[in-house]
């Protein structure tokens, strides 16, 4: 394959609760690697149906805030079509519509351009399932 695509899964433990979990640490560690100094485009890829990327602030509320506003946009109630899994769960599969499961960040000499405040995140709602996969791709 050519050093112009570079790509690797991550495993992610998320546990029984609904979580933000920051990959940015990560990210930055597979470009160092794969980047190798050069400009390209970083793609996160979530290959589940039910988690999604964000980019957001994190450790100042800004991660709880969004489960909260995801609790409010999509109720774990009964009022979904989907109902196999825990109650409400028919809400995790339409997540990835709000929080879309892949995002794509440009990368210069090598890092992520993320702004200040900025974290790339793993979004999952889904306290049926413990692990995830995230998959990490560098073109340039």
């Amino acid at each position: 394959m050519s050093d112009a695509f570079t790509t690797r899964v991550l495993n992610v433990a998320t546990g029984s609760t609904e979580r933000v979990v920051d990959l940015t640490g990560d990210c930055e560690a597979f470009l160092r690697e794969a980047a190798a100094g050069r400009d390209g485009l970083l793609n996160i890829f979530v290959p589940h149906a039910t988690a999604g990327v964000a980019i957001l602030e994190t450790g100042a509320g800004s991660d709880d805030d969004l489960l909260a506003a995801l609790h409010t946009l999509l109720p774990a109630d009964d009022r979904w079509q989907h109902r196999h899994g825990s109650p409400g769960h028919g809400r995790d599969h339409v997540l990835p519509a709000i929080v879309p499961p892949h995002a794509t960040l440009p990368v210069v000499g090598g890092r992520l351009e993320l702004g200040t405040w900025q974290s790339v995140c793993l979004v999952d709602t889904n306290i049926s399932k413990d692990n995830r996969q995230v998959r990490l791709s560098f073109l340039g």
